[in-house]
């Protein structure tokens, strides 16, 4: 049998509410697609019933895996163990493609692969689907990234602190998932920083299109990204935090500028991104956690690494002035009421 395009991984706790519409959009790829619907231990609705309907009617498409809860993080390892496409893309379950910006991107990855030039990740744009209001906002590469053409990190721009690369942006090659030797943890939620941030060490060649792909679903209240959602979980960002500081030496990376730098900005988010929900929590326990979280940051990494977080974009949410939380928190609802991120 010949090798699948592409693997789409779709992780699915209790998704029988919406995930037909992502299954019925990742379909329209056809026989060059492999998708593999991963039921993390639901047990709430049909789910599970969902998965192998799908794979009754598609048996040469779709396959299903059943496993006890793990989290969204190991939905994910288990599509890349199983995976048997050249590229791996995950989409959650209440998100979705545009079907035709992902045929034209299939194209493409076919001429590309035809060619022998497949890059090692292939970027596209992503769309917040806001339910509450009924907008919508694209984020897009055109100002960091060469178009139509294949390039690597000398290449790439500069990246607002917008404008990060998210799970929904990127396919990767599935080798390089693999020969980064990434395994998410499991129990944890926003492990698709880790997903994104891990392999690009390992990335040598990328294709960047200007496409709306990907359709961020945002606005259900009991969301991972929901605000009061995030503040309850936020333990579950600062392991994941401490993952990435872990994962990576950045300091061996020096002769790569531009990968380099894109990790450090990257790595500075997440810390801001703690912050910002520490200091929303409020409470004595929670300022204790910023400051053990900076602490290990300063422990796990060179001082060059350190300082150039701590006196950068990271920073910029850790003042050490009177009412600097306050002056954080400020800028964080101003930022929030323009991009609309949670």
């Amino acid at each position: 049998m010949a090798q699948k395009l592409i693997t789409f991984a779709v992780p699915c706790y209790n998704s029988a509410a919406y995930m037909r519409h992502c299954i019925e959009t990742l379909l329209s790829a056809g026989e060059q697609a492999e998708i593999i619907l991963v039921d993390d231990g639901s047990t709430k609705d049909d789910t599970p019933a969902i998965c192998d309907e799908y794979v009754a009617r598609y048996p040469t498409i779709v396959k299903a895996i059943h496993q006890e809860n793990g989290g969204h993080g190991e939905g994910v390892n288990q599509g890349i163990r199983n995976a048997t496409g050249l590229y791996y893309k995950v989409v959650d379950s209440d998100d979705w493609l545009d079907e035709a910006a992902l045929r034209t991107v299939l194209a493409k990855l076919n001429t590309l692969t035809a060619r022998g030039t497949a890059p090692d990740l292939m970027i596209c744009n992503y769309v917040y689907e806001h339910v509450e209001d009924n907008t919508s906002h694209t984020v897009r590469y055109t100002n960091v990234f060469p178009q139509n053409r294949l390039f690597n990190w000398t290449h790439v721009g500069h990246f607002r602190p917008d404008q990060n690369l998210l799970m929904h942006s990127v396919m990767y090659r599935t080798q390089v998932l693999r020969d980064c030797g990434m395994v998410l943890p499991k129990h944890t939620f926003y492990v698709d920083n880790i997903f994104v941030y891990q392999p690009l060490p390992f990335v040598k060649s990328m294709y960047y299109m200007d496409l709306d792909l990907y359709r961020y679903f945002i606005g259900r209240a009991d969301q991972s990204v929901n605000e009061s959602v995030m503040v309850k979980r936020v333990d579950q960002q600062l392991r994941v935090t401490r993952h990435m500081i872990d994962c990576q030496d950045l300091d061996a990376l020096k002769g790569q500028k531009k990968l380099r730098s894109y990790m450090l900005h990257y790595l500075s988010m997440m810390m801001a991104i703690s912050d910002i929900f520490l200091l929303l929590d409020g409470s004595a326990a929670a300022k204790q956690k910023e400051n053990e979280l900076w602490a290990y940051l300063k422990a796990h990494t060179s001082t060059g690494v350190y300082r150039s977080i701590r006196y950068g974009f990271g920073g910029v949410t850790n003042l050490k002035i009177p009412k600097g939380d306050k002056l954080v928190l400020g800028g964080y609802r101003i930022a929030q009421k323009i991009f609309k991120f949670n």
